[in-house]
């Protein structure tokens, strides 16, 4: 399995992971300039914009930590327009579901609610 396909399984298993909570997903792969949102989801009023990140091993750490403080800055920008063009005016957060993969099956799926406040580079 390829870099692309693992995270294209990992993003689909967090837009199932999500729906199967309660969210409502409301774009995936959403891009503006360079930059892309995995999910845009809302969870009741919230509208949460989450990276998703996978790994089939932990050798390079955790797959939440590799959410760098320049894709952090990304994301918000990128947030900033999609509130922007929706004219969205209620509460946001940023979360980082981390998944686990082995033998293209789930074994983990990590959600971080408020991630970017959660931990540091």
């Amino acid at each position: 399995m390829n870099n692309k396909q693992k995270g294209d399984k990992g993003e689909q298993l967090v837009v199932d992971f999500l729906v199967k909570h309660g969210f409502e997903i409301i774009e995936t792969n959403w891009r503006w300039k360079r930059c892309e949102v995995d999910i845009i989801a809302k969870e009741q009023e919230t509208l949460v914009f989450v990276e998703v990140k996978t790994r089939t091993n932990t050798k390079f750490g955790l797959p939440e930590e590799s959410v760098s403080k320049h894709k952090q800055q990304q994301l918000q920008q990128a947030a900033d327009e999609f509130i922007f063009e929706n004219n969205h005016k209620g509460e946001i957060r940023f979360d980082v579901v981390a998944v686990n993969l082995q033998q293209n099956i789930a074994i983990e799926i990590h959600h971080i609610k408020d991630a970017f406040f959660g931990f540091q580079e």
